[in-house]
């Protein structure tokens, strides 16, 4: 582990006046020995850390006088000094701690004197009048009595006085709170010691109050505590105050109370009155009365009394029975006081210190339990009804939002438990009624509920775990099936910690043998291998991050027992990229038990018992991206830093970086740098034990037995490592590396920087990075700069930034002059990127020392003596000159543009847009320290003269940001009247548009104010202008989307600056501060700006980016001692809720655009409220915007009721409110339902929206999704009668009318789940809601219908939905009754149907209940089939209860045998083949298609035909042929969705969605369908609908093709050949169909492989159909297609391998074959994942085979694409040469290296113009990289030349290099056309000409090789990547 520094301690030396020195001259001997002499010695001293060396030897030097001379004066002058120095000391200065415990030993015969000098001190101290001296007192009061015996000693002797002062100064502080917040949170934190040093002085003091001298009313004392009591009271019910304070007097209340009573059963009495808020006519005295008599007959405040019992809880003493009968009532008074608070206090911090009194109420429960009255056991049982509620209490909090409420809810659920416990007669936990009932409830509920894990833990341990298995064997596999869900997996982890040490402590002390050990890895190990083997990505990764790692700790000998499991199936469960496998599995157990200390690398033999390294390389390139990171997480994490890292380990290391830098995944990018950051700090500090190793010369010294006997040679490892380490790093920034590549190969080097910086004097490094860095390295980085990905920039820029200024300092003037020239040029650039660029290379060349001089030669201007030396000084740092001189450039260009550009904003935002300057303005800023300036008075004006400057950019692209339409501004045209249109435009808006800020906000000729009424001197005239010139003289035009990036991000960019100039510079109070560099007049102004533009602005990119600056100022503004800026926000916010409220019509705020910037501006000024304050702002805020979104009779506007809802939306939505914004959803929920009725379409709709993102952003309030009715009622009880009533408003009216309500109401209650605990609530119950539920049911709304069903399950118990269900049946109608409404029918089938559901879901399907319960509702709704049959004329109703059929059946037939009474027993079965036969499928459909329900019903009914097949297929004798209706019948229906079902079910028959799932069995099934092929292969010629086409292809494919092609000639009256040209036929016409494209390819290879595989001899008779499906297979691999094409191809080619790819024969020939290989190598290096894994799958089948698997070590195992593409060319080679086409071949290679194509189409191209799209990125494809493919084929190509050249055929080869010569040559003649620094200026063609350039020098090299030539020229220019 890394040691940290120590910081720095800094002691104030103590001081005393110049009498006291003089006295102790007076005293000091000559010698300097006696106490005197120690103490002027020790004031002498002007370090405070010797002085307490010092006075450490006071003490010492005491105890060596005799008593006699203990009489001395000296000793009483030197005690006296101590006191004063003792009281003059800050409390926070160590030198306090040090005189308190030196003193505390103090020698006896002078602790009289000592204790006389201190109390004379302290009187003094009591005197002081001082009001801001009254804290230095109390800190002081605190000191004595706090382990202080002297002090201690004369507070006692001075308790009367310091009551009295403790009085005084308590009311003084009182009335003193005004001022600003600063102030008045300074004092009261004063108030809040007060408090705390009254309590501490009552209970230090309690012996010398015990007598009753001092309770006479004419006593001081007596007075001073009933003052104290009378003012704490006051302090208790004052809501102004802090809670802490309220909570503090709440104790020093009952304390006071405590000590003035006579009694216990007196106190009793009177805190029952406080706390039953009662006082009685006797037996209360009239003290209490007087002093706190408030707090019983006056109303308080819910807050005030939940601290009067936390302070009774706390101050009384409940154990031993000390408090009597009395305390036993008190106690359960108590109780109930804190539940009816429980449903009153919604405050998070309420709520937080209500959970915490609750523990100390248990506590004091099982205090007093030892020794109480039978009747008191009696009401604190299991089953009373206060443990009752405490149940329902931690039922409704167990998942509260905040964690200390959890975590309290916890600790009283374990101890009820306890309670429960002392209460029993008998020790039997096991068989007690509470605890199997609490089990049972608890296993019924859902595994995404938090609490039911944290209550189980507590049962385990009061049960024990062989209980809960007793109910639940399979718990241990279900928790670690929600481990998937990061927030459940700590307590799932939590919960099987408990529940797995448990037992096996139990079996254990249960066997004395070993046995035991196998039962407990059945138990709790073999799942877990399960999960990891099988498990998807989050599930695993949780698994091991939380529960593994305690697995091991509890049972580290396991970890043999998993190796052991493991090992034996490497081989068979290779994984896949959605599962680990077993090799997966295998290293996250050792890494994990690496990782923590249970496996050291101690040898190679220890290692290679556990794991192989040949394993551990397949796990470095396995396809599962977790598999690579544990395996790589084995090699570098250690349980000790400084453990030796093997030489092996630094090779497979080496041999993973080659191999996974190009990581797409931002997550194992991160992974990857940080456990190779951990292992370079590995080395870094294993080296520091080594070279000490080293000069000690001594192997006693060694850490470790692994460490060699030869450190320097593990030190030259180490070098030699890093070395090589770098050099990949370096060479994976080649030219056209991927985004990812770049990222991970910087990060890494960032890393390597930091661990292993050039050492300081003579300090040793094994490796220093500089030494591996060259100029041509650091032009490597720069040129990462021209990423258009920002990260990599800001990467490439900090490592720079790490090197040592002499290795990155530039000495040639001419390229820091071209440098600064392409950086200017690029800050103008039309492209956002661009301008990033441009920013970076500024700040690295400001970092050079010689910038400034290369400039002056630029500009032909001499450098003036405020840059080279101000006025005699040392010279100013270089990098502030430098910055200074960016700065001032690019702000006169800036200047000179914004000119401009008041002229033509088109010409700005075509030629020059200006953002561009701004941004890299701030980047210069970013390079200096602006609190440490050297040249102040230069930058005070230039940051003037910017800020001026900012609002004249501001004010030239408002009209556009502000507009009521900022996108459509201007016609996205690119024509040449684009100009005018802009103009007539403008023209039209600007009378109209009541958004004018910028017509009235303009700048004055004064430099240092705001003027906001000068509307005319600086309006932007925006001119036509029909033609535009660009920097080139060429003509060119402007698009909206130009001028609108120009305009938004120039805003952008100004609030950014603004903010950061607000922010970063020092404010000072003062005008007249000497270093100031922003005036307060300035921060008003730019406040003011911020604040009209977040009003204003309409354009989303323009105000959401103006907030994050604006935050800045507020941030600053919240925290400056200025009063005047320190309440600006408040005004701010008052002004706008003040504009808001008012409506006035001539208001400029936007009451559209979901209010555009106005709920960002009151955001950023309620950001800046300090979080642990009272959040005033933030209450004043919600209280207004409440009453302003709630309808309103009286209001004659909706514009503040919308700027209300949008605001509140916004607010309920920002997550650093926290729990501060719970108590307002409530209200928030209210308004919302109110406001959906408004007829305002605008407040409607914000209801709407308002209500559908609360479910997902209410998330961190009520941090699930959804919750249980208790619960969300308990947390919001506002909202149960508000609901109620609006639901029972709802189901009246219903019926009659639309009720807009209904929505939102249901939506609501839907969210709701159903939990067995609701049930025994009482003032909660959601029995009321369900009538009216069931009602909304009848509404004539369709989806209301639904939505009521869905939300009536929440709210019927479970045991109580059979009952709710036969009640629904009942109510249906008889087809007897005259009058049937329908809409009332299909809700109540609805709400059955949703009902049954559930409870099929919830119940176990054993349950002999449940089996009798679906009897019962068998048998109700036989009664109702009519509803289902042609009887009821209603579609819709019909197709409802046919649903319910369907699951009735599912949930019967589903049933364990024998605990069912059958289906024929019931005649179910036969009542459903009557609906079958009678309905329209059996005898035709007479309706038409716009019969409203038809397609629902024949879906309905479809389905149902289906689910009686399947009965009629399990049970022959149910099989009635005349009844049913055959499968071919419902596959020639007209209807297109009766077809398409019949085809997913016969699509499941032949392929189930498990793979395990194939049996025999299910493909029998077909069998029973003699007529599917027929239809199917009629269905594939005629189906006209795309979706059957497609499932009618895919079902050929999936079948076996022997028993339906001979089929084909009788059926279509095709050949096979045929078919498959046709089936090709339709693959290539279907490029705009890709489901069908993708299932004919596939199907068409099928039909290859077929015919391949039976026609071995006759293959040229389809030559040409191979040859064309070869085609297919290409062209359907081509980048432009969609990515299931493409993942159709890889597929292809993966079923091919063994057939075409690997054949020994050549079947196809080699051109094709290679064609298929090339396929393989474009598919490997796409862009998407799956295709890229699917394509692997091509190598790894490829390496399975018998001719292939010996070639490398990775057969049967599954790489990912970049070690697949690297194995498929070294597999090729091979192949070339066992195929003996090694001539061909070669041809073809060198080919793909030269790249054709790029020949072509370089030659016929110059350089291309770069299109001027303002967002492009370049290349589409960000993860190929084409000279990593080119690398791997150099490698493997180079060996295949080596060893056949002699017998090649030049002829072809000569042709060859004559290409490649000419192509070497255009290319160095189009690198010289380019223009200077191309790496930035010409990005894409610069790279695209570098590639090229590196593959003809490749092929080149190759050529060379072939004809035995020696290197030419071209052969240096390679710098292809590494590769092994």
């Amino acid at each position: 582990m890394v040691l940290k520094k120590k910081k720095d301690i800094q002691v104030a030396a103590l001081n005393v006046g110049h009498q006291e020195l003089e006295t102790l001259r007076s005293f000091a001997d000559a010698e300097g020995e006696n106490l005197a002499a120690l103490l002027l010695h020790c004031l002498q001293l002007t370090d405070g850390l010797v002085q307490i060396h010092c006075i450490k030897q006071i003490v010492p030097l005491l105890e060596k006088i005799d008593r006699n001379q203990a009489c001395d004066p000296m000793f009483q002058s030197c005690l006296d000094i101590l006191g004063h120095i003792y009281f003059s000391v800050d409390p926070k200065n160590p030198l306090k701690k040090v005189l308190t415990s030196s003193l505390n030993g103090l020698p006896e015969p002078f602790f009289a004197d000592a204790v006389r000098s201190f109390t004379c001190c302290l009187q003094e101290e009591l005197k002081t009048n001082n009001l801001y001296s009254y804290r230095r007192v109390i800190d002081n009061l605190a000191s004595c009595m706090e382990n202080f015996n002297l002090g201690r000693t004369s507070v006692i002797n001075l308790f009367k006085d310091v009551l009295q002062f403790l009085q005084k100064w308590s009311f003084s502080i009182f009335r003193k709170f005004t001022g600003n917040h600063i102030a008045q949170t300074e004092l009261m934190h004063d108030l809040l010691i007060a408090i705390r040093v009254s309590v501490m002085l009552v209970q230090k003091v309690q012996e010398i109050i015990q007598g009753g001298l001092w309770k006479s009313p004419s006593s001081p004392v007596w007075q001073s505590m009933c003052g104290l009591l009378s003012i704490f009271s006051k302090f208790l019910r004052n809501d102004d105050l802090l809670q802490n304070i309220q909570s503090t007097s709440g104790l020093a209340i009952i304390l006071l109370i405590k000590t003035m009573c006579d009694t216990t059963e007196m106190i009793a009495d009177l805190v029952n009155h406080l706390i039953l808020h009662s006082v009685g006519n006797s037996r209360v005295p009239e003290w209490f009365i007087s002093s706190c008599g408030s707090l019983c007959t006056e109303d308080i405040p819910g807050p005030a009394l939940l601290f009067l019992c936390q302070g009774a809880l706390a101050m009384l003493n409940w154990k031993n029975g000390d408090m009597g009968q009395s305390g036993e009532k008190l106690l359960l008074d108590i109780a109930g006081v804190l539940f009816t608070l429980s449903l009153q206090l919604k405050e998070s911090s309420l709520e937080m210190f209500l959970s915490r009194i609750l523990v100390i109420w248990t506590n004091s429960a099982l205090d007093i339990l030892e020794s109480s009255s039978l009747s008191l056991k009696g009401s604190l049982n299991g089953n009373s009804e206060i443990v009752g509620k405490l149940l329902e209490y931690v039922y409704s909090h167990w998942e509260h939002p905040l964690d200390a409420v959890r975590h309290q809810t916890k600790t009283i659920f374990k101890n009820l438990l306890q309670m429960h416990q002392c209460t029993m007669e008998r020790s039997d936990c096991v068989s007690d009624p509470f605890f199997l009932g609490l089990i049972e409830s608890l296993m019924r509920l859902e595994w995404h509920v938090k609490g039911k894990y944290t209550c189980l833990s507590c049962l385990v341990d009061c049960v024990g775990i062989e209980n809960i298995l007793a109910v639940n064997k399979m718990i241990p596999s279900q928790i670690l099936e929600v481990m998937g869900d990061q927030s459940l997996a700590p307590y799932a982890s939590d919960l099987l910690e408990t529940m797995f040490k448990s037992h096996r402590n139990h079996l254990k002390s249960r066997s004395l043998y070993t046995s035991w050990f196998d039962e407990w890895h059945e138990t709790w190990v073999s799942p877990l291998l399960l999960i990891l083997r099988e498990g998807n990505l989050e599930q695993t990764a949780y698994i091991m991050d939380y529960y593994l790692p305690k697995l091991l700790k509890c049972s580290p000998e396991s970890l043999s027992y998993m190796v052991k499991i493991l090992q034996t199936s490497t081989n068979i469960n290779t994984g896949s990229c959605n599962s680990r496998g077993s090799l997966g599995a295998l290293m996250a157990c050792l890494r994990t038990a690496r990782a923590h200390g249970h496996l050291q690398y101690a040898s190679h033999v220890t290692w290679g018992s556990l794991v192989s390294s040949a394993k551990i390389k397949q796990g470095l390139v396995h396809q599962h991206c977790q598999v690579r990171i544990d395996a790589l997480g084995l090699l570098c994490e250690s349980h000790r830093s400084t453990e030796i890292v093997s030489l092996e380990e630094m090779q497979l290391v080496q041999f993973f970086i080659l191999y996974n830098l190009n990581n797409q995944s931002p997550g194992v990018r991160q992974q990857i740098c940080s456990l190779l950051k951990k292992l370079f700090c590995r080395i870094q500090e294993s080296s520091q034990v080594l070279y000490k190793l080293e000069q000690s010369k001594s192997q006693q010294e060694s850490v470790d037995d692994s460490i060699e006997k030869d450190p320097s040679g593990i030190l030259q490892k180490y070098q030699d490592f890093m070395a090589s380490i770098c050099n990949s790093l370096f060479e994976a920034l080649f030219p056209g590396s991927s985004h990812a590549t770049k990222f991970s190969a910087l990060t890494i080097l960032g890393s390597i920087a930091e661990i292993f910086p050039d050492p300081e004097g003579k300090a040793q490094a094994v490796f220093q990075l500089s030494q591996e860095i060259n100029f041509a390295r650091v032009e490597t980085i720069m040129e990462c700069f021209s990423s258009t990905f920002e990260e990599v920039k800001i990467l490439a820029f900090d490592l720079l930034m790490k090197f040592p200024k002499t290795t990155v300092h530039f000495q040639d003037s001419l390229k820091l002059q071209a440098l600064f020239r392409a950086a200017v040029d690029l800050s103008t650039s039309t492209k956002p990127y661009d301008c990033v660029t441009a920013s970076y290379l500024l700040r690295f060349l400001i970092g050079q020392e010689g910038l400034l001089s290369a400039l002056a030669v630029l500009f032909n201007n001499p450098l003036g003596p405020s840059l080279s030396q101000a006025g005699g000084e040392e010279p100013v740092a270089f990098v502030e000159r430098n910055a200074l001189m960016v700065v001032k450039y690019l702000l006169e260009n800036l200047e000179r543009e914004i000119s401009q550009a008041e002229s033509s904003l088109l010409q700005a935002a075509a030629l020059f847009p200006m953002y561009g300057r701004v941004h890299c303005i701030i980047g210069a800023f970013q390079q200096l320290s602006l609190n440490n300036l050297t040249l102040v008075t230069e930058w005070r004006s230039v940051v003037a003269k910017l800020i001026l400057t900012s609002y004249r950019l501001s004010a030239v692209v408002a009209p556009v940001v502000q507009s009521s339409s900022p996108e459509g501004l201007i016609p996205m045209d690119t024509d040449s009247e684009t100009a005018s249109r802009l103009q007539m435009i403008l023209n039209e808006i600007q009378p109209r548009d009541t958004n004018d800020y910028f017509n009235q906000v303009k700048m004055t000729k004064k430099l240092n104010s705001l003027d906001l009424e000068d509307l005319a001197a600086g309006a932007p005239m925006i001119t036509t202008s029909m033609e535009m010139k660009g920097k080139d003289g060429q003509s060119c035009d402007v698009t909206a989307q130009a001028v609108l990036v120009c305009c938004w991000r120039s805003m952008k960019e100004v609030a950014l600056l603004l903010g950061m100039l607000c922010q970063l510079v020092p404010l000072q109070a003062v005008p007249e501060a000497p270093d100031e560099l922003v005036t307060v007049e300035q921060v008003k102004n730019i406040g003011n700006y911020f604040k009209q533009h977040l009003l204003q602005s309409r354009h989303r990119g323009a105000f959401e980016l103006a907030y994050t600056g604006f935050v800045k100022l507020t941030q600053v503004l919240s925290r400056c001692p200025n009063e005047c800026l320190h309440r600006l926000p408040e005004q701010w916010l008052r002004d706008v809720l003040e504009e808001i409220k008012s409506s006035n019509p001539s208001s400029k705020l936007c009451a559209t655009r979901r209010s555009a910037g106005i709920p960002f501006y009151i955001q950023a000024l309620l950001a800046s409220e300090p979080k642990k304050g009272r959040m005033d702002l933030l209450k004043i805020t919600m209280k207004e915007l409440i009453s302003l979104a709630v309808p309103s009779s009286d209001s004659q506007s909706s514009v503040p009721q919308v700027h209300a809802l949008n605001i509140l939306r916004a607010l309920f939505r920002d997550t650093r409110l926290g729990e501060n914004i719970i108590p307002y959803v409530a209200d928030g929920i209210q308004a919302a339902i109110l406001g959906f009725t408004s007829p305002v379409w605008a407040v409607s709709g914000l209801s709407n929206v308002f209500i559908k993102e609360g479910k997902d952003h209410f998330s961190f309030v009520l941090v699930s999704p959804v919750m249980t009715g208790r619960e969300f009622f308990s947390r919001f009880p506002a909202l149960y009668p508000f609901l109620l009533k609006q639901l029972e408003l709802v189901a009246i009216l219903n019926e009659w009318k639309l009720y807009p309500n209904l929505y939102l109401l249901l939506l609501i209650l839907g969210r709701l789940y159903p939990s067995p605990m609701d049930g025994t609530s009482s003032a909660l119950s959601m029995a009321p809601f369900i009538p009216f539920i069931r009602r909304c049911g009848h509404s004539a709304v369709y989806r209301s219908r639904e939505m009521a069903a869905r939300a009536l399950v929440p709210f019927v118990m479970i045991d109580q939905i059979p009952n709710t269900i036969r009640s629904l049946l009942c109510e249906l109608p008889n087809c007897t009754d005259l009058c049937i409404r329908q809409n009332h029918v299909h809700g109540m089938l609805l709400q059955v149907f949703h009902l049954l559901q559930s409870y099929s879901d919830s119940k176990h399907r054993a349950n002999s209940d449940f089996q009798q319960e679906l009897t019962d509702i068998t048998v109700c709704i036989r009664a109702k089939l009519w509803l289902a049959k042609r009887q009821n004329p209603c579609l819709v109703t019909r197709a409802a209860c046919i649903d319910i059929l369907i699951l009735l059946t599912q949930c019967l037939d589903q049933a364990p045998k024998g605990s069912q009474p059958g289906l024929k027993f019931l005649g179910f079965c036969k009542e459903v083949d009557t609906i079958i036969s009678e309905s329209e499928l059996k005898t035709g459909i007479p309706h038409s298609c716009a019969v409203p329900g038809l397609i629902q019903y024949l879906q309905s009914l479809t389905r149902l035909v289906i689910a009686a097949m399947f009965t009629i297929t399990a049970d022959p004798s149910e099989k009635t042929k005349d009844n049913s209706i055959p499968l071919v019948q419902l596959l020639q229906s007209n209807f297109a969705e009766v077809r398409l079902l019949t085809l997913e079910t016969l699509l499941h028959l032949v392929s189930p969605v498990d793979p395990k799932q194939k049996t025999g069995e299910e493909r029998d099934l077909l069998s029973f369908l003699p007529d599917v092929g027929e239809t199917l292969l009629k269905m594939a010629m005629e189906e006209e609908h795309q979706e059957c086409f497609s499932k009618v292809l895919k079902i050929l494919h999936c079948m076996d093709i022997s028993k339906w092609l001979p089929l084909i000639e009788c059926c279509i009256h095709q050949t096979p050949k045929d078919f498959l040209t046709w089936t090709m036929g339709v693959a290539n016409a279907s490029n705009e169909r890709n489901k069908i494209q993708c299932e004919a390819l596939k199907l068409a290879s099928k039909l290859v492989t077929y015919h391949v595989e039976l026609h071995k001899e006759g293959l040229p008779l389809i030559e040409m159909e191979l040859r064309q499906w070869v085609q297919l297979v290409s062209y359907c691999c081509r980048g432009e297609l969609q990515a299931e094409t493409r993942l159709a191809a890889a597929e292809v080619l993966v079923s091919v391998t063994p057939f075409f790819l690997t054949n020994q024969r050549l079947i196809l020939g080699l051109p094709d074959t290679l064609t298929l290989w090339k396929c393989v190598f474009i598919l490997l290096q796409s862009e998407e994942q799956t295709v890229r894994n699917t394509a692997a799958e091509v190598v790894q089948a490829a390496l399975s085979q018998e001719n292939t698997c010996q070639t490398t070590g990775f057969a049967f195992s599954l790489v990912d694409a970049s070690m697949a593409l690297d194995l498929a060319v070294g597999l090729l080679c091979k192949l070339l040469q066992e195929w003996d086409q090694v001539a061909s071949g070669l041809q073809f290679l060198l080919e793909w290296l030269l790249g054709e194509d790029d020949i072509r189409n370089e030659s016929e191209v110059q350089i291309p113009v770069e299109e001027d799209l303002v967002f492009d990125k370049g290349e589409v494809n960000i993860w190929a990289e084409t000279l990593t493919q080119v690398g791997h084929l150099v490698k493997h190509l180079s060996c295949l030349c080596k060893k056949s050249w002699l017998s090649q055929d030049l002829t072809g080869l000569h042709q060859l290099k004559r290409k490649a010569c000419l192509q070497f040559q255009h290319l160095s003649q189009l690198f010289k056309e380019l223009p200077p620094n191309p790496e930035f200026s010409k990005t894409t063609d610069y790279t695209r000409l570098r590639i090229q350039k590196e593959r003809t020098s490749a092929c080149l090299k190759m050529l060379d090789i072939l004809e035995g030539k020696g290197e030419k020229p071209w052969a240096t220019d390679i710098s292809l990547p590494v590769v092994i």
